[in-house]
Formats: structure tokens, C-alpha cells, sequence
């Protein structure tokens, strides 16, 4: 793992720098002092507040004395409180203050809880806290897609809580408790995809009503006179009870008015309940309310905290339930006033979202702790201007924002909305006309991000990236962006100071810029260059002529419109007079707006470095060769790089570099070069890198450097003479790239897609390749599908909506030959009404032709897509059963569309030094050092946490990790408890039928079977094979795995039947997907022989052993360990086999007297069962003789004198083994 050890070494790197000692041990040390600083030792302090016992509270010194507020008005006997302080003697604490900077706060001290009086803002946050306790375990706002809600499913499945299931339950052994029979549907074989079961209704869901009716009354706002009594607001309730109140909102607290619907009458009734808050309130005057809430609060405390905490970004759902729409006064609150976002806790309204995104920018971040706040801050307001971005978005395409040029046609309108300006992505000014106008336009945003994700990443101090996010909704693109200050009060022209605004026609330059810029051109691996401006002048770039630099009112130096980031991909970019290679030419692609990967430049860049050190090391032994045999001629260097490049493709460089004797030589000299200025390095040495540089195209003599140029090949950028021979080889070196991409990175990802040898004879690899070419095809399909489905929404109005969408899927999936799109007379009627208003959509979309797409033309148009070939689209739709195959009626109407929800692509801040951390975690788990890899990925953890808040998809990778490392190293109910966690937190975060989830859902059945939750382990593994069948159906290659976790459970609770049916689809999957001669064929061989065994089918079981020893032996030797296993365990069925034949033989001869010997018939033992377990889910325990032990340590040992770790040798003689003297490989 190349970014393993990387990143490790940078952290060590880092840190030693930051304490001054060059030391990598001393660097280590210091990180780990650093995080110590972070986590302080909490103390407890006591709560006391107003009708309840007084309790003790775990504090850290860290936390604010708002996080406090949080958990009080999260706990069951607090919750319903929200305007009160936490005073300390009698003083008043500071919300923002933390608690270690409070004097007088120590363990023990005592807080008290204090009521004080509210303000309208106060009231506001008041009624909307008590609104989301209501609702705190109803879905609805999950399936809205509202306040960063989202859906999880797990505990379903789980009865609850694992982490206390794992003490509690032990129904493991007790076999005949275990229902192991799936539904119908999961069954291999099953024809049927029900939708249903995707949102198991929760029993938790079902209404347990406390109010019918809270809203705001309609004698709001309170006139002058009450003002000055002390009304803030009035509210409307009606009880279970059927009692309808008016309730004032006072500064004293909320008390019952004598108002009804029609009299206004503020005067307190009698009794008035004035109590300081509404529960206390409506618990006095409705004894349902008084008994429900109370359930409901014990309820929503005893959900996993993971089910209730928001998720940083937005996700949606495709399905939901149909419910019935209930009054909401928040929600109505929200649509119909000016709340833009979330002002209402900031002061001075609505936020400058670009003054917040760049001061977070530039807050310190000299050691660990600055860093961690700097980072904390910046993925907070970032996640908030996503979030408000994407509201705007969504008010754009419907029409709720006025343009900033209302005058102009409706694709050529711009807006700002809560200081965030919006564009439309058409190709207005004709800007991408060469490229494929609006389609180059539709794809320029998101190259635009790419580009300021990169430079966000590279994070140079001084330079500044916009805002951007990219929203993609009702088949409109929108890109939304921070606004530069003083930007709108000059034209672009005068505000350009580096760059072009005319594709390169007129280029300028500025030396600050230059500066900034070139601090970013190692790590994103761009070339500074020159080109002509229309003077024929020479202007300095050290960017793609497109980004354009400003500096903003604020003095800040801001870059945007970063679409040519990266250099073109030739394959999706043909020029004229430009001859690429046969392979690209063969597989020749359309123009088009396509920039190169960055993970394709850097894995250029890297077989390049292999290249150049063994070439470098291939001179050095000829050298050293001619010495000794007093030679002078030297074989020329590109010989070598020829055959170089033609051996290997570059994951497999490994092997190559261990078999050249010179590398390590090499690689010294590289880096003597590098940290010093050559000197003392001798000329033939010299010569020696001096030549593999130009070989593989370094810029620089000394040192192996590769950089792109991004301009090359650009439309209407010209470059000086004198460049000429600098810019063939930058052409040359793209088309370089372009091939390596075609002729050795695709072939060499398909070859090493599952890990194991392709079989050898063609017909098998065609079945192969064609099982793998059905899932390329599906995909294709789907995207093509998008793309159309983009311009077709274009052309609908808001009205037409959800028929037209609902048409559309009927021409694609239905079987009903003749869709007819359904359009009631009424909304013709208002189409024509509405025809002479302008501006009604952006593109303009007033017209029925979306009515006139047919099946046969959609699927026409779809092919032709496909030949010239994302996201784009995700409605929400009811969830129900529907029928695909009738060829009578059609599968969806308009009322089956529920929703349509944004895309939304921005950037994601990411948590430096926990990230470090965790691949630090990584690398030494791989090196065999388990416990201290745990200890570094549960640090990582810590920071993630500490970054990101609670859910993140980051932390969810972390804690599988964990959960992994808890499991191997023994600790099974720990493995349980991280994992669930992990399971949840994928799908708030990531969906709940993402393939991530799936993965999720199957390590955690392995847990809980080694934790004896039998019954738990089948149900998250049938849910699992559900979400695999209803997402990728059952041809797919993962299914086999799925199915092979399934029969050894069953087989392990003796369901052998059942098991049997599973292993035997699994065997198929496998065969059709690697081959019959694949590794994994022959262990779902040995799988199904078990069961079979079991079932004393002997000769079943003889014939698939058989198969599986035949393949042992011809891809591993008879002498590997595997096959002398099966050999074994062939002997072992021949014997009972004979045995069997023996004992029937003499049941015929003598009958009711024959004398029978009795038969091992043994059931499976559950460690038995879970060794195979391990062994699929790729989890090996290797048993090692005490002088491989031996022989183990001591390479331990001299890795790490070579990788100079100093004081890690006395703990890795016994950390690097555990479990009775195993060691995993994962």
C-alpha cells in the first residue's frame, strides 16, 4: 500500500517539524502528546434543575457551556426546557465560554438550571423544539429530504440495541427458537422484486398522538397594547380531547387567553396555567397529552443516538410510504416567510457566506489543536452553505427569485439569493460553441468544482477558492457561488488581473498571483508556461489561461472558473493533425468539455517514477558492471525504458522493482540529488539521472519531475517560438497519458478486478467477459437514460410535473406498449391561460412535448446516446408493488410520483490529521501490527469526531475498520458494538440501499454469529440479500458472496436444505463470473460438499470435492497446502462413503438382524463454521510452528530497522501476534 506508508511517513514528517527535531521517532511522539493535550480528563459536575432530582454530568474541558444546554434539552426529564441559563454561584455562565476557562468550575461543582424570560426569538425556538420532540420518531421529514433527516432501518432487524443484546440473548444454542426461513422473494431463483419490504414499517412509527392541532393563531403578531403587556405571540391547540385553547406566549412563559377562532380576547382565562413551558402547560389541561408525551420521550432516549443525530449533508430517499399531510406550523412557517436558512440564530440576519467560508480559511493552524478547530469550522459553515445553496437552487427553477437581469432571455439569468449567486448551465454566449454548446455547458460546472476541490485540497495560504456547489433539479443545472466582494459593482473586465476572460485571447498575468499559484503546481502536478496574448506579447502562466484571478474588495486574492484545471483527455478529445495511438484511435470517443482525472495524472505520474527509477538503477549496474570488466560502452537508456514500458503495466512494477539489483542505489542517489545541490554526487551519477530524466520526460535535469500543461491543446491559446521544443513534448507526454489510460490502466483494472486468474481457455473467457460486459451495459443504459431524461424535464411545466415524469418511466421500464401521457383537460386549460407570462421557468418550458415521447422512440434515442457516449435525476416515488410485465396498463400514474429532489455535488472539507492518522492505522495493520494499528485508527476516530461531529461517512469507514480489528484480535461483543454503529451511520449517510450499506449489513451478520445471535446474524443477511437483489438483481458477482454467508449459517443451525439452495447458487454466480478453474469455485465446491456430507449424501459430496481438488491441483500444485486438504478430506468421504455402501448392504442381506456399526453423521460445529466464514469474507488465520514464530520476528524486526522506526522493535516481538499464535491476513 504505497498511501499507506506515504501518509504515514508524511505525519511522522510533519509533526517532527512542527517540534523542531528532525527525529521520525520524536515526531511520533510529539503527535501523540499533542493528541493527549486534546483529550483532557473530563470531570462531573451536578444538574440541578427546576422539578427534577438533581444529577451528575461527564464534562470535558473542552466543551462550550452551550453543548451543555444541548444535552439538557435532549435528556427525558429536561427536554421540553429551551430558555433557561446555567448559573454557578449565583453567576450567570457565558454560552460560548469554555468550561475550562470558567473559574470555580471543578468536579463535584454544582449548576444550577435558572428560567429566564423569553423574546419572540426565544418563543420562536421554543414552540419549534417542542414541534420536533412531537415528532421525534415520526419519518415524515426523512422522506421529505427536510433539516438533514434521514432513514435508518437496522434496529428493525436487530430487536434493538446489539451492544446489550450481546449479554442479554443467547438464543444461539437454543436451535429450535431460530425461525430461519426467508420470504419467498429472497429465495434464489425468485422471479419476484417486491418494493414493499425496502421501508419496513417501524412499530415505533405508528402515531401515538398528543396534540391534534399546534399551530400559530391568526390574531398574530400581538398589537401594540399587548406588546407592552408582554404578549410575544399567540398559538392555536387543539387537544386529543377535542379541546380547542388559544395559548399566549409572554415573556413570562405560555398561559391560556380567553380567544376563540372569531373574538379576540388576550385576557388570561381562568384558570390561565401559566407555566415556562408549553409541556408544562398542555400536560395541566390534557391528560392523553401528559401520558403520551411522556411515552414518547421514553421512546425517542431509548433509539440509538446514531438514528437521531442529523447528517452533515442532505440525503434522499427514492421511495416513501404515502401519509397523510398534518398540519405543520413550522413547516408552514418556513415556506412562507423570509427565513433564509438559519439566521434566526445569528445575529445580523443573513449570513455573508463568503466572508465565513474564507475567515475559516485563515484561521491558524501551527499545531494539532489549531488545526482541528480550523477544520472544524470550516466543514461546519460549509455543510451550511451546501445546505442553504441548495434551497436557492431549488427556488431558482421554481420561480420564487427575482433575476438580477430580468430583462434578458430566461437561460441567460442570473441571481443572488442569501448572498449566493446563481447561474443557469446553458452556453449563453456562445462560449462552448466548438465544444458542443449547451451539452459542453451542462458539463463545464462540475469540471469548475474539480478544480477548486483541488485547490482546496492543496490549501495555500493566500490564495482563495469560491464557494460551489453544483445542484442538478428538474433537469436544470445550477452552479451556486460565494460571492467575491465588489465583484458586481465593476465589469469583468476591470476586475481581471491574471488570466483570460475570451478563451486566451487577451491573457494578462500578475506577480503575486505567479507567486501563490506556483506553490500549487508541485502537488497538482500543473506546469508553468507561456503563451501569446493578442499583442503577441509573452505572458507567464502558472494555471490554464480559463482561471481568471481577482482581488476583491477585502484585499484577498481570490482564482475562479478552475474548469481547465487539469489537461484535456485526448480520448474524448480529438484534434486535427494530432495522431494518437492505434488503441485510442480504435476506440475513438466524441468531443467534448472532458479534463483528465486527477487520480489518472497522479497514477501517470507514479508509473513514471518506477520507470525512471529502474532505468536509473538498470545504468547504475551497467556502469558498476563496466568498471569490473573494464568496458567503456554503455547500452543507450531508451533500449531500456523500450523494454521496460513493454514488460510490465504499472501495478504490477512491483515484482520488477524487487528484481532489480540497482534500485536501491538509485532511489539514494535520487534523494541525495534532491536534498543536496549535487556536489558531491559523481558526474557519471549525474549522467545517470540525467538520462532517466529525459527518458520519462522530467522537467526537471536533476530530479524526477512531471508536470502537465493544461493549456495544451486548448482552442485558441498560442504559445511563443522559442517554447516549441517544451511544447512537443508537453503534447507528447499527454498523449502518452492518453494511451497508458487505454492501452494499460483500463486492461489492467478489468484483469485485476476479482484478484484471480482469468481461465485459460477462450470460451470461458468470453462467458466471463460477457457475464462482466451484462453489468457494463445496465449502467450504460441507466446513464443514457439520465442524460435524456435531463432535457426532457426541461420542457415541462411545474403543473405537468408529476404526469410527465410518471411517462417517462412508463416509456423506459413499463411493458405497456402504447404509454399515453395522462393530461387532465383542466391543466390544458390553465397552460394556455398561462402561455403569455414570460419567465416562468429558466429554459422556457411551456410547451406538451414531453406528452408526445413514445417507448419505441425513447429506446431509439437511448442507443444512439449510448453510441456517442451523471447523476441526474432522483424523484421520489410511492412505495408500492408494481407491475412491470403487464402489456395492458402501464406501470406508474401521476400520483405514484411523490417528489423530485436535487443532485447536489460540492466539495468535502477533509479532516487532515485524522485522515493521516487513519492511514498511519492502515499501514501498520498491514505490517502485522494490530494493537497499535487499533490504538492509531481509534486516535483517528477520536479526530474525525472531533472535526465532523457525530455522522460522517469518514468515521463510518473508521469504525468498520475497528470492528474488523476488535474481531481479529478477539474482542467479538466490541467488534458487535462498532460495527452497528457503522451500519447505521451508512445509511443515514449514505442510503440505505447503497452498496456500502450492503457491506455493512454483512459484516455485522458475521459479528453476531460469532457473538451467538444466530437468528440476528440470518435476518441482516437475508435484508442484505434483498437490498443486493432489488439494486443489482441476482446475476451479479457480489451476489455469490452473499449467498455463500447465508448457506454456512444455515448450515450451521442444520438447515440443510435451505443451505444448500444458497451454496449451490453461489457455486453458479462464481463459475459464470471468474471461470470453473477460479479459486473461488473450488471452495463453493467444498462448500456444497460440507452440506451434502452432512446430509450423509456421500456421492453428492464425492463428486463436488472431486471438482474442487481438480482445480487445487491444477492452479496451485499438488504439493500447495489446499490440495493435500482436499485430498484429506476426499479420503474422508471415500471411507464414510464405503461405510455407508457396507452398513445398507447389510440392512438388504440380513434385515431386522443385521448387526450395524454406527455411522459419524456429525452436525457442524459452530467454530467450524465459523472458520469458513472467516475464510470468504477474506478473514485467514495462519497456525505458525514456534520457529516460523521465530523467523517471523526477526523479518519484523529488520523491516523496521530499515524503515528506521527506533523504538518500535521492543513492542512488535509481542504485538505483532495474537490469537494463540496466529496471524490474520485481511
Amino acid at each position: 500500500m504505497v498511501n499507506g506508508d506515504g501518509a504515514h511517513e508524511h505525519t511522522e514528517e510533519t509533526d517532527s517539524k512542527q517540534d523542531g527535531n528532525g527525529e521520525a521517532d520524536g515526531g511520533e511522539e510529539s503527535n501523540e502528546q499533542e493528541v493527549i493535550v486534546i483529550q483532557d480528563t473530563g470531570f462531573t459536575v451536578k444538574i440541578q434543575a427546576p422539578g427534577t432530582e438533581p444529577f451528575d454530568l461527564q464534562v470535558s474541558p473542552q466543551e462550550m457551556v452551550q453543548e451543555i444546554h444541548q444535552v439538557l434539552m435532549d435528556r427525558e426529564d429536561t427536554c421540553h426546557r429551551t430558555c433557561f441559563s446555567l448559573q454557578l454561584d449565583g453567576n450567570v455562565l457565558d454560552n460560548f465560554a469554555e468550561l475550562k476557562s470558567i473559574e470555580g468550575l471543578q468536579e463535584g461543582s454544582v449548576l444550577k438550571v435558572v428560567e429566564e424570560p423569553y423574546t419572540v426569538r426565544e418563543a420562536r425556538i421554543h414552540v419549534r423544539h417542542i414541534r420536533d420532540l412531537l415528532k421525534s420518531l415520526d419519518p415524515s421529514d426523512a422522506y421529505n429530504g427536510v433539516d438533514c433527516n434521514s432513514l435508518s432501518f437496522l434496529s428493525i432487524f436487530t430487536d434493538g440495541d446489539l451492544g446489550e443484546t450481546g449479554k442479554r440473548k443467547k438464543k444461539g444454542n437454543e436451535m429450535e427458537q431460530i425461525d430461519c426461513t426467508p420470504p419467498e422473494h429472497i429465495l434464489p431463483g425468485s422471479k419476484e422484486r417486491p418494493l414493499v419490504p425496502l421501508q419496513p414499517q417501524n412499530k415505533d412509527w405508528k402515531p401515538m398522538q398528543c396534540l391534534k392541532v399546534l399551530t400559530m393563531s391568526g390574531w398574530n403578531p400581538p398589537p401594540g397594547n399587548r406588546k407592552m403587556h408582554g404578549d410575544l405571540m399567540y398559538l392555536y391547540i387543539v387537544t386529543v380531547e377535542e379541546r380547542h385553547v388559544s395559548v399566549t406566549a409572554s415573556t413570562r412563559g405560555f398561559y391560556l387567553n380567553q380567544s376563540t377562532t372569531y373574538t379576540f380576547n388576550p385576557k388570561p382565562a381562568n384558570p390561565s396555567f401559566l407555566s415556562h413551558s408549553l409541556v408544562e402547560l398542555l400536560s395541566q389541561i390534557s391528560p392523553a397529552f401528559k401520558k403520551n408525551f411522556t411515552a414518547l420521550q421514553k421512546k425517542r432516549v431509548q433509539r440509538h443516538p446514531f438514528e437521531r443525530i442529523a447528517t452533515p449533508f442532505q440525503v434522499y430517499s427514492w421511495t416513501a410510504p404515502q401519509v397523510d399531510h398534518a398540519m405543520d406550523c413550522v413547516r408552514a412557517e418556513d415556506a412562507y416567510t423570509s427565513r433564509l436558512g438559519y439566521e434566526e440564530h445569528i445575529p445580523g440576519q443573513t449570513r455573508d457566506w463568503n466572508e465565513e467560508l474564507q475567515t475559516t480559511r485563515e484561521l491558524p493552524r501551527k499545531n494539532l489543536p489549531e488545526r482541528l478547530l480550523r477544520e472544524r469550522a470550516i466543514f461546519k459553515v460549509h455543510s451550511d452553505f451546501a445546505a442553504a445553496a441548495t434551497r436557492g437552487a431549488m427556488a431558482v427553477i421554481d420561480g420564487n427569485v427575482m433575476a438580477i437581469n430580468p430583462g434578458e432571455e430566461t437561460r441567460m439569468q442570473m441571481f443572488i439569493w442569501n448572498n449566493i449567486f446563481f447561474s443557469l448551465g446553458f452556453d449563453v454566449r456562445d462560449h462552448y460553441r466548438e465544444l458542443g454548446g449547451d451539452a459542453a455547458a451542462h458539463a463545464a460546472p462540475t469540471n469548475d468544482l474539480n478544480g477548486v476541490r483541488a485547490y482546496s485540497g492543496v490549501d495555500v495560504e493566500g490564495l482563495y477558492t469560491l464557494g460551489t456547489v453544483v445542484v442538478d433539479y428538474r433537469g436544470y443545472r445550477v452552479t451556486a457561488q460565494s460571492i467575491i466582494p465588489g465583484i458586481l459593482e465593476r465589469e469583468q473586465e476591470q476586475s481581471v488581473i491574471y488570466g483570460s476572460i475570451d478563451f486566451g485571447k487577451t491573457v494578462v498575468s500578475h506577480g503575486k498571483y505567479l507567486e501563490l499559484l506556483e506553490k500549487t503546481s508541485r502537488p497538482l502536478k500543473v506546469q508553468r508556461h507561456s503563451v501569446l496574448n493578442e499583442k503577441n506579447d509573452t505572458v507567464e502562466l502558472c494555471s490554464s489561461v480559463e482561471c481568471k484571478g481577482i482581488i476583491g474588495n477585502d484585499g484577498r486574492h481570490y482564482i475562479l472558473d478552475l474548469l481547465r484545471t487539469f489537461p484535456p483527455d485526448l480520448n474524448f478529445l480529438p484534434v486535427d493533425g494530432v495522431e494518437l495511438s492505434p488503441e485510442c484511435q480504435r476506440l475513438g470517443f466524441p468531443a467534448s468539455v472532458c479534463c483528465c482525472l486527477t487520480l489518472l495524472l497522479f497514477l501517470v505520474f507514479l508509473f513514471r517514477y518506477l520507470l525512471f527509477m529502474k532505468m536509473a538503477a538498470l545504468q547504475l549496474m551497467q556502469h558498476k558492471a563496466n568498471r569490473d570488466s573494464n568496458k567503456t560502452d554503455t547500452p543507450a537508456i531508451t533500449e531500456t525504458s523500450e523494454t521496460l514500458t513493454e514488460s510490465k503495466g504499472p501495478l504490477e512494477g512491483k515484482e520488477l522493482e524487487e528484481s532489480i539489483p540497482g534500485l536501491a542505489q538509485a532511489k539514494e542517489l535520487a534523494e541525495t540529488l534532491v536534498a543536496e545541490d549535487g556536489s558531491s554526487i559523481d558526474p557519471k551519477s549525474r549522467e545517470v539521472v540525467l538520462n532517466a530524466c529525459k527518458a520519462v520526460g522530467s522537467i526537471s535535469d536533476t530530479a524526477f519531475d512531471i508536470r502537465f500543461n493544461p493549456d495544451i491543446f486548448s482552442p485558441g491559446v498560442r504559445f511563443p517560438e522559442e517554447s516549441a521544443d517544451d511544447i512537443q513534448k508537453q503534447k507528447q507526454l499527454l498523449k502518452d497519458a492518453a494511451a497508458f489510460l487505454v492501452s494499460c490502466q483500463v486492461p489492467t483494472l478489468v484483469r485485476h478486478h476479482d484478484h484471480v486468474k482469468l481461465p485459460d481457455e477462450g470460451l470461458c473467457v468470453a462467458k466471463v467477459m460477457k457475464a462482466q460486459v451484462r453489468i457494463g451495459i445496465t449502467e450504460l443504459i441507466t446513464r443514457c437514460a439520465k442524460h435524456i431524461f435531463k432535457t426532457y424535464l426541461q420542457g415541462v411545466e411545474l403543473s405537468a410535473l408529476s404526469a410527465a415524469v410518471s411517462h417517462f418511466l412508463n416509456c423506459f421500464l413499463s411493458s405497456f406498449p402504447d404509454a399515453v401521457a395522462h393530461l387532465p383537460p383542466d391543466e390544458l386549460v390553465s397552460r394556455r391561460k398561462n402561455r403569455k407570462r414570460r419567465n416562468r421557468v429558466p429554459g422556457g418550458g411551456d410547451n406538451t412535448a414531453w406528452a408526445s415521447l413514445t417507448p419505441s422512440e425513447l429506446w431509439k434515442n437511448i442507443a444512439s446516446e449510448a453510441q456517442m457516449s451523471t447523476k441526474l435525476w432522483r424523484n421520489l416515488i410511492l412505495i408500492k408493488e408494481y407491475n412491470f410485465d403487464s402489456r395492458h396498463k402501464p406501470a406508474f400514474t401521476e400520483e405514484d410520483i411523490l417528489n423530485i429532489f436535487p443532485v447536489v455535488k460540492h466539495v468535502n472539507p477533509k479532516a487532515t490529521d485524522a485522515f493521516h492518522f487513519f492511514q498511519s492505522g492502515q499501514a501498520k495493520v498491514q505490517q502485522g501490527f494490530l494493537k497499535e494499528g487499533c490504538e492509531l485508527i481509534n486516535e483517528a476516530l477520536n479526530l474525525f469526531n472531533n472535526v465532523y461531529g457525530a455522522m460522517h461517512v469518514e468515521i463510518c469507514s473508521c469504525l468498520r475498520l475497528l470492528a474488523r480489528l476488535n474481531y481479529i484480535l478477539g474482542d467479538h461483543p466490541e467488534a458487535l458494538s462498532n460495527q452497528q454503529k457503522a451500519v447505521l451511520m451508512s445509511e443515514r449517510v449514505l442510503g440505505i440501499e447503497h452498496p456500502n450499506t450492503i457491506q455493512e449489513y454483512m459484516h455485522l451478520a458475521l459479528y453476531c454469529f460469532a457473538n451467538n445471535q444466530l437468528s440476528t446474524a440470518l435476518k441482516l443477511l437475508y435484508r442484505a440479500r434483498y437490498l443486493m437483489l432489488l439494486i443489482c438483481g441476482e446475476d451479479h458477482p457480489e451476489m455469490a458472496l452473499l449467498d455463500s454467508n447465508i448457506g454456512l449459517v444455515l448450515h450451521g443451525v442444520m438447515e440443510y436444505d435451505l443451505s444448500l439452495r444458497f451454496l449451490e447458487n453461489a457455486l453458479t454466480i462464481n463459475t459464470k463470473y471468474h471461470g470453473p478453474r477460479s479459486l473461488k469455485v473450488a471452495l463453493s465446491h467444498h462448500l456444497v460438499a460440507r452440506v451434502y456430507e452432512s446430509k450423509a449424501e456421500f456421492r453428492s459430496a464425492l463428486q463436488h470435492e472431486k471438482e474442487g481438488y481438480t482445480i487445487y491441483k491444477n492452479q496451485m500444485g499438488e504439493a500447495h497446502e489446499k490440495t493435500k486438504e482436499s485430498s484429506e478430506y476426499l479420503k474422508y468421504l471415500t471411507q464414510q462413503a464405503v461405510a455407508l455402501q457396507r452398513t445398507m448392504n447389510e440392512i438388504y442381506k440380513n434385515g431386522s438382524n443385521a448387526s450395524i456399526m454406527p455411522l459419524k453423521f456429525t452436525a457442524p460445529s459452530m467454530a467450524t463454521i465459523l472458520d469458513q466464514l472467516n475464510i470468504i469474507n477474506g478473514i485467514i488465520f495462519i497456525p505458525l510452528s514456534p520457529k516460523d514464530l521465530e523467523n517471523l520476528k526477526a523479518e519484523v524486526q529488520r523491516r523496521q530497522q530499515l524503515q528506521e522506526l527506533g523504538k518500535g522493535e521492543e513492542p512488535a516481538e509481542d504485538r505483532s501476534l495474537e490469537l494463540e499464535d496466529k496471524i490474520p491476513i485481511d
